[in-house]
């Protein structure tokens, strides 16, 4: 394989439920960035939150490259280039939690390390212990005075279809949005110009590499796109159906090496 860069996301993807890198891709990713070979991840999770895990996740001094908030922000280690695109309106937010204000959901907005909420519950708990990112409570009606960069809604994983459902009769006059799945418990609104694809096109490009020399590793919906655009897009064994169907290979999942094991056999 005549690959450049390798680009992977991180929860249900990189990370083992244990919330590390395993020893074994480790070692694989230290191999191939010995070859020349750029490694980064591609997540939803934000710029700022994920450089202050690489080193809990193992991987400290391993990332050239951070795509963060689905492909709206780009930090760049080895070219110093941090960048942002495409927040969604306040307007538009304020109007998305009122469509889903009668449900047991709660909103978050990841912002410079941060998961900013309009109340306290258990959802807001929950995703701030699975993604180890301290969450506040803030008044939404002055924090949406300006643009943010993507709104995540929270339920329980048993009312996902209810979300899903509801979100198929949100429509905004003014402003234009995208949404979809991101985990069991986890749905969010951006850009519709926001996607993994956009943040790492723009990546590639900075390094001078084809998007037929990325090799990207995924798992959920929102891993879709880059796997369908990457010259090698692989997908974990415990990836939804939706991904796999674009997939050129399926590895192993996240809890049995998948990536260590893939660039091991396929791209050292």
């Amino acid at each position: 394989m005549d690959v450049k860069a390798i680009m992977c996301d991180v929860d249900g993807t990189l990370l083992t439920s244990e919330g590390i890198v395993s020893p074994m891709t480790v070692e694989m990713i230290k191999k191939a960035r010995e070859k020349g070979i750029l490694f980064g991840l591609s997540t939803g999770r934000d710029v700022h939150s994920v450089k202050t895990l690489l080193k809990t996740w193992g991987i400290d001094g391993l990332v050239d490259a951070i795509v963060g908030t689905g492909g709206a922000e780009i930090y760049d280690y080895t070219l110093q280039v941090e960048k942002s695109s495409y927040p969604l309106a306040g307007e538009l937010i304020q109007d998305v939690m009122r469509h889903f204000e009668d449900m047991d959901v709660n909103f978050a907005i990841p912002y410079q390390g941060i998961l900013y909420a309009p109340k306290d519950d258990e959802h807001i708990q929950m995703l701030s212990v699975a993604d180890k990112v301290p969450y506040k409570v803030v008044d939404f009606d002055e924090f949406l005075k300006e643009s943010r960069p993507k709104l995540i809604i929270i339920c329980h994983p048993e009312e996902m279809d209810q979300v899903v459902a509801r979100s198929q009769t949100f429509s905004n006059d003014q402003y234009k949005s995208a949404s979809l799945k991101t985990a069991s418990e986890l749905f969010e609104y951006m850009d519709p110009r926001v996607t993994k694809t956009h943040g790492l096109q723009e990546v590639m490009a900075m390094h001078g590499i084809d998007m037929q020399q990325l090799c990207t590793f995924g798992d959920a919906d929102n891993d879709y796109d880059m796997t369908l655009h990457a010259g090698v897009g692989v997908v974990m064994a415990n990836g939804s159906e939706k991904t796999k169907s674009v997939a050129d290979y399926i590895t192993d999942d996240h809890n049995h090496d998948g990536i260590g094991q893939f660039i091991k056999k396929y791209i050292l």
